[in-house]
């Protein structure tokens, strides 16, 4: 079947040329921004490494546009193919398309100021507190108009969006290095429920917590299944 694919900010050009009119897409991170403002028609994901949109496809940087390759080179021509390819450009298979470009501390700033860059600190150390715009202003010691001004500004990014990324990255970890169920998972996450932990894997990697799992620890316990609710038996 035919496909368009796009590496790095090759994305640009689908865009202008209306290829991602109505589309997920991604590029890199550096241009993710950008991208979407541009195009305000194309839903522009930040975090993968590649998205699949039906035949088109677009990836992060260079390096996310041979895990692409390889993706596609498995699809048509399956696995053990794809493994000698891999093998002769001397990568590993692939990484699935959705991980992450980067980690939501090294794409974010450090705070300049002290009570700022303490409150940064926090939350990275604590997931599961009380992350509100209010709570993280009183540690602050500032108003909640200030602190959001002052954090967005220091940090490059709103408290909120810092906050959704540390908790999705915690659960992420957590995913791929223990075999907590995902009900605790979410919890100790501060998603409070498994369904807002899915939503949230959802709306930025594409897949659930449980195909997360599968993918990026392969290794799991075997004796390890899951109730309804994400919890294991």
């Amino acid at each position: 079947a035919e496909r368009i694919v796009s590496v790095c900010t090759g994305a640009f050009l689908l865009a202008e040329a209306g290829l991602l009119a109505g589309r997920r897409a991604t590029t890199h991170w550096a241009y993710c921004d950008t991208l979407a403002r541009r195009y305000p028609d194309t839903e522009v994901v930040t975090d993968p490494i590649h998205v699949r949109d039906g035949a088109v496809a677009t990836s992060a940087g260079v390096t996310a546009g041979i895990d692409l390759a390889l993706a596609l080179v498995e699809e048509d021509l399956g696995r053990q193919v794809a493994l000698q390819v891999a093998r002769h450009l001397v990568v590993f298979l692939r990484r699935p398309g959705g991980q992450a470009q980067f980690s939501t501390q090294l794409a974010a700033q450090l705070a300049q100021r002290d009570p700022l860059r303490e409150v940064q600190s926090w939350i990275d150390e604590h997931p599961d507190a009380d992350l509100s715009v209010e709570a993280l202003a009183g540690r602050a010691s500032l108003s909640p108009r200030h602190f959001s001004r002052a954090f967005a500004a220091e940090v490059g990014a709103t408290p909120g969006r810092y906050v959704d990324g540390v908790r999705l990255e915690a659960a992420r970890r957590r995913l791929e290095d223990t075999g907590d169920g995902v009900a605790e998972v979410a919890r100790a996450c501060g998603y409070g429920t498994p369904e807002a932990m899915r939503r949230a894997f959802l709306r930025a990697l594409s897949v659930s917590p449980a195909e997360y799992r599968r993918r990026f620890r392969p290794s799991a316990p075997a004796h390890l299944s899951h109730t309804p609710d994400g919890g294991n038996r």
